[in-house]
């Protein structure tokens, strides 16, 4: 059934995704696959506070469940909560200190917050992991040239 729940998700059918993981969570409410799987489709359909409820479920059974954790963090994230997504971010990289997909996502937030040089810094730390991350390389450049760009209006200011 998960498996089928997961096919239909990638199809695009989400309704028919969300009946079978919640037929699978009727039988074994505490499947942390089916929660997380239930929750990235809820977020494909846009309904972000669900989803994060569901990654809750999931962390509530297995609080150190890293795809849980990358998962809300990526919610939270695009629900504008930069700091609860770095929170999690962070509690992902007490787990794996090597999970680029953390440091990446940590460096997303924490651009959206300002933070560019360190969020530079997170990119570079995933790219020294894996150099052919490209969320990390793209992302990085853009920050760097949001960072050249203030630097430079600055310096025409003074």
């Amino acid at each position: 059934m998960l498996a089928q729940a997961f096919e239909y998700a990638e199809d695009g059918n989400y309704d028919k995704a969300l009946k079978l993981y919640d037929d699978v969570l009727k039988e074994d409410p505490k499947n942390v696959s089916a929660l997380i799987d239930k929750g990235a489709t809820l977020q494909n359909m846009g309904r972000v506070k669900l989803a994060i409820r569901s990654y809750d479920k999931a962390l509530s059974v297995k609080p150190n469940h890293l795809d849980a954790l990358l998962n809300k963090g990526a919610a939270l994230h695009s629900n504008q909560k930069y700091q609860e997504a770095i929170d999690c971010y962070d509690a992902a990289l007490k787990i794996d200190k090597k999970c680029a997909m953390a440091l990446a996502y940590k460096g997303l937030s924490l651009g959206e917050m300002g933070e560019l040089q360190k969020a530079i810094t997170h990119f570079k730390k995933a790219l020294s992991i894996d150099k052919h991350y490209d969320l990390a390389h793209i992302s990085k450049e853009i920050a760097q040239e949001l960072l050249k760009s203030i630097n430079q209006k600055k310096s025409k200011i003074q």
